[in-house]
């Protein structure tokens, strides 16, 4: 039963079907995981969104800052940005409880030595604090706070973890980490305005996968969020935005051998200028 984790789709929906295709996907056996960031600048993440709660348990899809910022903006909590293609969610019909799918999806998926997030795990947790601290924050989300934690997400968060934290700014630091992380600075703090490559980040800060020593560094960890990384493997890590919806690919790469998938941006589904 292989299993195939893929990059951001950010609403490529018609290159996310031509990829299944391509893998092969059998739906009864195979297993999808998906690094976050479903939905928006692509002109499909209406269909995306669908397409992913239909095919039930034979996907996993963890929580990326799109699909945050789209639950904010359905709350009213986030401003809508001038390229977001989220229209079409805000009006379907099915609104609410594709809504409701989507804060119910984790932060963290961890199956034996194969771990699936976003952007990224702190480099001073180790796994098992990064599914503790995951397991909070998604109680958070799925709780009464929930119109607070969103409501929160339009301020800068706390860019350095605190086992001190509490409350609202200890959520978002975890889901900061979670859905923001590229580079930090030897004390661990995130740069989370950072979107460049490696070899362009701020003097002092590096890619949280190089720290030394790093605790989660005996498992593979699969991210997405840092298309200016590309496709790359190191450390134990496989990063895997290839910045499809930027006219890039959508990679996909089987757990089990290391074998890889790639499909070109659909013209259909870059938005338009």
């Amino acid at each position: 039963m292989p299993t195939y984790a893929v990059g951001d789709i950010q609403g490529c929906y018609r290159t996310l079907r031509r990829l299944v295709k391509r893998i092969g996907l059998r739906p009864q056996e195979d297993r999808l995981w998906l690094v976050g960031d479903l939905v928006n600048k692509g002109t499909g993440s209406l269909e995306t969104l669908r397409w992913i709660r239909e095919m039930g348990d034979r996907v996993v899809a963890v929580l990326g800052n799109h699909d945050l910022h789209l639950l904010g903006v359905a709350d009213g909590t986030r401003n809508k940005k001038a390229r977001d293609t989220l229209d079409a969610i805000l009006a379907a019909p099915d609104r609410q409880e594709l809504l409701n799918w989507l804060r119910n999806r984790p932060l963290l998926h961890r199956r034996g030595a194969h771990v699936l997030v976003h952007a990224g795990v702190l480099p001073c947790w180790s796994i098992e604090e990064a599914e503790q601290m995951a397991a909070e924050a998604e109680e958070a989300l799925r709780g009464p706070t929930y119109p607070e934690i969103l409501a929160a997400l339009s301020q800068p968060p706390p860019d350095r973890w605190n086992q001190g934290l509490k409350g609202v700014p200890r959520i978002m630091a975890i889901l900061a980490a979670f859905t923001r992380l590229r580079t930090c600075s030897p004390s661990v703090r995130m740069r989370l305005g950072f979107t460049g490559p490696p070899d362009q980040a701020p003097q002092g800060h590096i890619p949280w996968f190089r720290f030394q020593p790093r605790p989660s560094a005996g498992t593979q960890i699969y991210f997405g969020h840092w298309s200016a990384l590309g496709l790359h493997r190191e450390n134990g890590v496989w990063a895997l935005d290839t910045g499809c919806v930027w006219g890039g690919s959508l990679t996909a790469v089987r757990l089990e051998d290391g074998k890889l998938f790639q499909e070109p941006c659909h013209p259909a589904d870059r938005p338009r200028k």
